[in-house]
C-alpha cells in the first residue's frame, strides 16, 4: 500500500455557474515534494488539513473531522472503464490518490500511517454535491456515484507531520466493529434504516453522522 499522489487545489471561479463569487478548491493537481499536514480547526474555521490546499465552502468542507480526503487509484480506474475517459489523480478532489487499499471498505476510526510521521483516522465518506457534478462534467453524476457506493474517506490527523507522493501507507489500528465507509455512506443517503449500526464506531465517526444515527434511534428505535 502506499500513495500515488498527494493533490492540491487553489481557490478558482466555479466555469458551471453564473454567479461570478462562487469559487471552488475541488480542482486539485498532484505536487511534487513534501507537504505538512496538521489538523485545520473545527468545521466552518478550519479548512484543509493540508498545507496550501484550499477549502471554499467552509459551512460544508474542511476542519478537523473532514481534514484529508482520500480515493483509491483502483477506483478512479474503474470510472474510467465506465466512463470512457480518464480521470487523472486528484480528478475526484481528493488529497490523496492510494494504491493497494480500499478506501471505501476501510473502518470508521481505522488509522492509516503515511511515511514516517502523519498518522490519519477514518471518519466517515464523500457526500457528492452539484459542484463535484459540474467539475466531473458527467450527467446525473450524483445519482451515479451514490448508487456505486465507494465514496472514498475523510479523515482526521491525529498525527500531523509531512508527507509526499511515493510514501508507503500502513494500516496501523482497525477498530473492533464492521462499520465500513461504505456502510456509513449507505446509512446516510440511500438506506437510513442502517443508522443504528453506525452507532457502533462511537466516538471515531464524523459527529454529524454520529448525531443522525442517535437521532434516528429515538425516533424509530433499533
Amino acid at each position: 500500500m502506499k500513495l500515488l499522489s498527494v493533490n492540491l487545489g487553489q481557490a478558482m471561479p466555479v466555469p458551471h455557474t453564473d454567479d461570478p463569487g462562487v469559487v471552488t478548491g475541488i480542482d486539485k493537481r498532484p505536487v511534487a515534494g513534501p507537504v505538512r499536514v496538521a489538523a485545520p480547526g473545527p468545521k466552518g474555521i478550519g479548512g484543509s488539513g493540508l498545507a496550501g490546499d484550499a477549502v471554499c465552502k467552509r459551512e460544508h468542507h474542511g476542519g478537523d473531522d473532514q481534514a484529508v480526503y482520500a480515493v483509491a487509484r483502483e477506483d478512479l480506474d474503474e470510472w474510467e472503464r465506465e466512463l470512457g475517459r480518464s480521470l487523472a489523480n486528484g480528478g475526484f478532489g481528493e488529497n490523496l490518490t492510494t494504491s493497494g487499499l480500499d478506501v471505501s471498505g476501510a473502518l470508521i476510526g481505522e488509522r492509516w500511517r503515511i511515511g514516517s510521521e502523519v498518522v490519519l483516522e477514518v471518519t466517515c465518506g464523500r457526500i457528492p454535491c452539484a459542484t463535484f457534478q459540474g467539475h466531473l462534467g458527467e450527467k446525473q453524476w450524483v445519482k451515479r456515484f451514490t448508487a456505486k457506493g465507494a465514496p472514498g474517506a475523510y479523515l482526521r490527523v491525529i498525527e500531523p507531520g509531512e508527507i509526499r507522493a511515493g510514501d508507503a501507507l500502513e494500516i496501523i489500528h482497525r477498530p473492533d466493529h464492521e462499520v465500513t465507509v461504505a456502510l456509513q455512506f449507505r446509512a446516510v443517503t440511500t438506506e437510513r434504516k442502517l443508522l443504528p449500526r453506525l452507532l457502533a464506531a462511537g466516538a471515531a465517526l464524523h459527529p454529524e453522522s454520529l448525531a443522525a444515527a442517535r437521532k434516528y434511534v429515538a425516533e424509530h428505535g433499533r
